[in-house]
């Protein structure tokens, strides 16, 4: 069990991303008092929770799959869920890494007409202050 503050440094995170995980119903800590109190359960949730985020998925998306693991003890569907979606995100990934390889080949080909038409061209001095 882990207060506030303690769940955040092991984790890696602010009290703050916490809290905003609390409001958005992902993780619910147990209260005595006003203090929020972290147990293994919570804390393996919020591991999850921060992969999830890390892979690239929504919100929505890793509260779907927290609530598969909570109702299918075998975990049989939130696996054929993840499936899915992993499959759907290494898409993404690819088409996004094509992207970018395609505007990187494009900007290269600028820098080196840039350095091309800069050595043809005649070097211009740069002009001071006036009167210096």
């Amino acid at each position: 069990m882990l207060g506030i503050q303690e769940a955040a440094t092991q984790l890696g995170v602010t009290m703050r991303t916490l809290r905003f995980y609390e409001d958005k119903g992902l993780i619910a800590p147990h209260r005595a008092g006003t203090t929020r109190i972290y147990s293994k359960r919570e804390m393996g949730r919020m591991q999850l929770i921060l992969r999830g985020k890390r892979l690239g998925f929504s919100i929505r998306e890793i509260k779907e799959f927290l609530d598969l693991y909570d109702v299918d003890p075998e975990h049989q569907e939130q696996v054929r869920a993840l499936l899915l979606r992993i499959r759907d995100r290494i898409e993404e990934l690819r088409q996004q890494r094509t992207a970018i390889d395609q505007t990187l080949e494009e900007m290269l080909s600028i820098e080196r007409q840039s350095l091309a038409w800069l050595e043809g061209s005649p070097v211009k001095p740069v002009k001071g202050p006036a009167g210096a």
